[in-house]
């Protein structure tokens, strides 16, 4: 069973869906702190009804970030760390003490629509201005850098004529609520094999 961290930004639907999943009992593991820059995050809140060990990192300097995580995940026993929506780049430290343990979910089809500043709306603008006939959700392992590690799990879903950034959006959130489990349910299994920048699933 993972030991779960969730580190958030806005307000957490993401969040709720792998509590949710957590709940059902499919996905096996127990989110034992959330983590967000906002203080007034509704994703804080979340974790204080559901008393569930929380860290705002909003009035913290930049460089005791690194120390304040992983003071954190050490005290909550942390095994696996899973961003959900967390707009902020992960101190490096925390990515070395956490290599291969951490995953990201991303609303596009990476390496596509990825990188610094293509988040939320803007990843939605630049599907929709690229032409392209589908989109989808990206569930990847985190490096040192914004969108870059290895692939998960992808799930597509298609770009309508009509489409609005809003539209768009609401499909791929859905999607997003459904795949993010199902990755981390993965690991909760140990049937990922990292091979070079590629991810093998085991059966």
């Amino acid at each position: 069973m993972l030991r779960l961290t969730v580190f958030v930004s806005g307000r957490g639907s993401n969040l709720q869906a792998i509590h949710t999943a957590v709940s059902q009992r499919r996905l096996h593991a127990e989110i034992v702190g959330v983590v967000s820059n906002r203080s007034a995050s509704p994703a804080l809140e979340f974790a204080q009804t559901q008393q569930i060990s929380r860290l705002s990192l909003e009035d913290k300097q930049a460089q005791q970030q690194g120390y304040e995580i992983l003071a954190f995940l050490e005290q909550t026993r942390t095994d696996f760390i899973a961003l959900a929506g967390y707009m902020k780049l992960i101190p490096p430290e925390v990515v070395t003490a956490y290599r291969h343990r951490i995953t990201n979910i991303h609303p596009a089809l990476l390496p596509s629509f990825g990188g610094k500043g293509m988040y939320g709306r803007h990843v939605h603008e630049a599907v929709l201005s690229s032409g392209v006939k589908v989109s989808g959700a990206t569930v990847h392992l985190v490096d040192e850098e914004y969108d870059r590690g290895p692939i998960v799990m992808q799930r597509c879903v298609p770009v309508l004529d009509d489409d609005t950034p809003e539209a768009l959006a609401t499909r791929v959130l859905e999607v997003e609520h459904t795949i993010y489990p199902e990755a981390l349910q993965l690991f909760a299994e140990e049937r990922v094999e990292l091979q070079g920048n590629r991810i093998i699933t085991r059966s």
